[in-house]
């Protein structure tokens, strides 16, 4: 008997397993999901105007945490001070009022495509220019309600946001550009931001810039005070180095050739007139629209920058090179209107001598009396005997080394010798060989103290 009704209650049981395991086999979770939407999103049941309860069902402020993935930076522009971004932005938050049963744990979380059936936090961007979202193909966004009463809202943005810069070190610097969110109505009596525990941002990898480097990012707050109140607010600060390969590849070594090529006019002869004005006016003008270029890109400030001392240098050393010309054919000129004074007054003196020894000979035929031995004061010929024994009679110089040097350069622009005293060398031909050395002497000299200065500043600014 006992055996019997032991039979009997396994066979129920047997029954009650096969029956529920085809309930479960024909339950439609589709159809569930419908349910429990239209059970905690329906007419009188949710109002999406009504902000969610704070902590505990507290009365205390909605937190709301968010956390942003970096897609692509599309554009940093120095001129208009403004990067683009492409993004994507989630907010996490509860909502005691969204509960639903997850069915034994079968339903993981709902989705939504359409953000007005719930509350949504009033967050925008503080620096944002402009922006748009992306509906290629479908709208990309969506929002998830966890069984807990949890809202995970996600959407894929492009901002364009400002980014003041300061372009002091340009383009040794680095620049530091910032994305802000905060809330718009609410004050943080009602609503917090708070940065998502763990990895806030993330940067997809391997990301390119054309002229920039992303070398950090920084989180941080920034709650603002107006007369209405105060506002949550979150930050992002994205750190850019600039990439200073490409500006040594177009401006600096091209800007170094130009200063290198207007000091070939030294080199060429100073009666090649026009060889060296077309040098030294080409120079300059390639210079001149070098700068024009530079600063076409970048914005009028009213403070100098690197590059601006750079290229204001450079081309003073080209406008240089052409007024020394200048100085050299003016010289030239003085030289040849010196050279042609002495030459009349020693074609005058020799004039002179020849009267006097013509009167000394007619004199010496008419009379046959002494000469005396003291000359007169007035006597000519007595001055010019003096001054050939005071030459000779001069104690010899100590020989110098700049005057030796510059001895060996045929100087003189009439004589094919080399100049032997201060006397016989043309001051043109001087100025040109002085150049030679001091224009790169006192370039070298710049770039020394230009290099060590910006990268100095540089490595203050890290």
């Amino acid at each position: 008997m006992a055996s019997g009704h032991f039979f009997w209650a396994i066979f129920y049981f047997a029954c009650l397993c096969s029956a529920s395991l085809a309930n479960n086999a024909k339950v439609n979770f589709r159809e569930k999901e419908k349910k429990i939407l239209d059970q905690i999103l329906g007419a009188g049941k949710y109002d999406a105007r009504i902000r969610p309860s704070g902590t505990n069902g507290t009365d205390g402020p909605a937190i709301v945490r968010i956390n942003l993935f970096v897609r692509s930076i599309m554009t940093i522009s120095d001129i208009k001070m403004e990067y683009s971004v492409q993004l994507t932005f989630r907010e996490q938050w509860l909502d005691e009022r969204l509960k639903f049963d997850d069915i034994g744990g079968r339903l993981k979380y709902l989705t939504l495509t359409e953000a007005n059936r719930v509350w949504m936090p009033d967050l925008f961007f503080s620096n944002e220019k402009e922006g748009h979202f992306h509906n290629i193909i479908m709208p990309n966004v969506y929002i998830r309600i966890f069984p807990y009463g949890s809202v995970l809202y996600s959407i894929r943005v492009s901002p364009t946001l400002a980014c003041p810069t300061n372009l002091k070190l340009y383009p040794l610097d680095r620049q530091v550009c910032s994305l802000r969110m905060a809330s718009y109505g609410w004050t943080t009596a009602d609503l917090v931001f708070l940065w998502k525990e763990g990895d806030p941002v993330q940067v997809v990898k391997n990301l390119h810039l054309p002229r920039f480097t992303l070398e950090k990012f920084l989180t941080d707050y920034c709650n603002s005070k107006t007369n209405t109140g105060e506002y949550s607010c979150l930050k992002v600060d994205l750190l850019f180095k600039r990439e200073f390969s490409y500006y040594l590849i177009q401006i600096y070594i091209p800007c170094c050739m130009l200063v290198i090529v207007s000091w070939v006019s030294f080199w060429l002869d100073q009666g090649a007139v026009p060889a060296r004005v077309s040098l030294g006016v080409t120079t300059l003008l390639t210079m001149a629209t070098q700068t024009s270029g530079i600063n076409a890109s970048l914005p009028p400030v009213s403070y100098t920058k690197a590059i601006d001392v750079w290229t204001g240098v450079c081309l003073t050393f080209v406008f240089g090179a052409l007024l020394e010309f200048a100085l050299v054919n003016y010289a030239s000129r003085s030289d040849m209107h010196r050279e042609n004074m002495k030459k009349k007054r020693r074609e005058m003196e020799q004039a002179s001598l020849d009267a006097a020894s013509d009167l000394l000979d007619t004199d010496s035929n008419a009379t046959f009396a002494m000469k005396p031995l003291v000359r007169h004061p007035g006597d000519p010929l007595a001055l010019e005997k003096l001054r050939q024994c005071e030459v000779h009679m001069q104690a010899p110089k100590r020989p110098n080394c700049c005057r030796s040097w510059l001895s060996k350069f045929p100087t003189s622009p009439f004589k094919k010798v080399p100049c032997l005293g201060r006397g016989q060398c043309s001051r043109s031909k001087r100025i040109d060989v002085i150049s030679r050395i001091t224009f790169p002497l006192v370039f070298a000299l710049f770039n020394l103290v230009y290099w060590s200065t910006y990268l100095f500043r540089e490595e203050e600014e890290d």
